[in-house]
């Protein structure tokens, strides 16, 4: 991906902790600061929860085989029993 500058003028103390946090990390404070958009942007929530659904739908029918008779017994027997869970 194309890189492009920005400058930004940040007050001393926030230029310091940025180097901080950004050597604690083990990256550079162009990285850093780059890491910090994105989350705040939702990127990596965004990709995620996309990595999520791409994970159940690659096992889906594996839960299925593996919890969905287990979980339908339950279901069917607190219907029958007239439970809260039943009613649902």
């Amino acid at each position: 991906m194309a890189k492009t500058q920005l400058n930004v003028r940040v007050d001393e103390g926030t230029a310091q902790v940025a180097r901080e946090r950004a050597t604690a990390r083990g990256m550079s404070v162009n990285r850093y600061i780059e890491e910090l958009v994105r989350q705040d942007a939702g990127e990596i929530g965004h990709t995620f929860v996309e990595a999520a659904g791409d994970f159940m739908k690659q096992y889906e029918a594996l839960f299925a085989e593996e919890f969905g008779a287990e979980r339908e017994g339950r279901r069917g027997a607190a219907r029958e029993s007239g439970t809260r869970e039943g009613r649902r």
